[in-house]
């Protein structure tokens, strides 16, 4: 009987799951629609790490600065606690997908996502993190593969998007290839890309010519911690954010931005790593922040897909000393650990910003976004 009645209820919450889940009020009369729209994601990011990088900064974080704040619901289609597959295909498709999916639905069956869509409408596209730049999370909004783990079938689809601009790891999937012969940093520069090695390149003496694609990579897999020396995301986004919005002209432009390894020292039980990451990010999110007060018609958003770690600000912590438990019993440093099913922040700033308050589907991101640009 107790068998019976488990099944039943499991059989519900997928069931509940499969749905495509729809849940953003319509846009006020008056709404002010941005020109431009950076999303901005936090790897694994949930409060508590927010909390942390804040106690160890002085008591400060450029999140101070906005203006909207909401929660979002991060489930997947196929589990309570989601990846950042299906994570940030709810952002990019509006979606609930499987864990591990890339730009695809519960079903397998491709979904088209906003950054195609804004590109079909004629705006500027942008990637720029600290992991490979075929990892799940950036992958999602120009791949569309059955699984995460499909590096090399994911660095063609990058091939095909026709973003304009890209910066992060994973070089090795497009020139060393083990499933085919394929050079894709060759056909990039076929497709008239700018193509540059930042371990090898100074980006920060780069001048980013308007006219052209650029494509850089950090890394031939994945990128060094900030603890060692990555501050790529800081030091080039106040250039990649000219070139945007130069390129982007009457249209405007989309950027992603994903401080991708927040989640790697949730999963490393690893506070220190975490803390300066979120900083990191922080300081990103400044800069971007900057931008926008400035330009007046750019939206930002900033969230994560998932809490790592079920991670704690511990008894004993003081201002600039932290002390991060873990959900294992909340030992400091304890072990490797997975994500939790935990609410996840969004913060707003800028024109519809507002729309952006409240409880509400981690899809619903995509929703307000198409209301604020597709369907405006």
């Amino acid at each position: 009987m107790k068998n019976t009645v488990l099944y039943f209820c499991l059989s519900l919450l997928l069931f509940s799951c499969s749905k495509r889940v729809v849940q953003t009020e319509p846009v006020t009369k008056n709404q002010k629609y941005p020109k431009n729209i950076i999303l901005m994601i936090g790897d694994g990011m949930g409060l508590a790490q927010i909390s942390a990088g804040l106690y160890s900064n002085g008591n400060h974080l450029n999140f101070e600065r906005f203006t909207e704040i909401g929660l979002h619901k991060s489930y997947s289609g196929n589990n309570l606690i989601t990846d950042s597959a299906a994570g940030a295909t709810a952002f990019s498709c509006g979606c609930k997908s499987y864990n591990g999916a890339i730009g695809v639905k519960l079903d397998s069956t491709t979904c088209k996502t906003i950054m195609e869509s804004l590109k079909e409408k004629g705006l500027t596209t942008g990637l720029l993190v600290t992991c490979s730049i075929t990892h799940a999370t950036p992958a999602c909004f120009y791949a569309h593969q059955p699984s995460r783990a499909l590096d090399e079938n994911i660095a063609s689809d990058l091939v095909k998007s026709d973003v304009d601009f890209f910066i992060g790891g994973g070089k090795k999937f497009f020139d060393r290839r083990s499933t085919d012969d394929r050079n894709l940093v060759q056909e990039l520069k076929n497709k008239a890309y700018i193509i540059q090695d930042y371990f090898q390149d100074d980006l920060t003496k780069e001048n980013f010519d308007a006219t052209k694609k650029y494509g850089f990579f950090t890394a031939d897999d994945s990128p060094l911690p900030s603890t060692q020396g990555r501050d790529y995301e800081i030091n080039v986004v106040d250039k990649s954010l000219n070139y945007l919005n130069t390129r982007g002209n009457k249209n405007g432009f989309f950027y992603m931005i994903e401080g991708s390894q927040i989640d790697w020292g949730g999963h490393a039980a690893n506070s220190d790593w975490i803390i300066s990451e979120v900083k990191n990010f922080d300081a990103t999110i400044g800069k971007v922040l900057d931008f926008a007060k400035k330009d007046g018609n750019t939206l930002v958003i900033v969230t994560a897909d998932h809490e790592t770690g079920g991670y704690a600000i511990l008894e004993g912590s003081k201002t600039g000393s932290i002390i991060g438990g873990f959900a294992d019993k909340g030992k400091p440093n304890s072990k490797s650990l997975n994500h939790t099913g935990s609410l996840i922040p969004v913060f707003a700033y800028g024109p519809g910003a507002e729309n952006f308050r409240g409880i509400y589907e981690n899809t619903a991101i995509f929703d307000k976004i198409k209301s604020l640009t597709i369907n405006k």
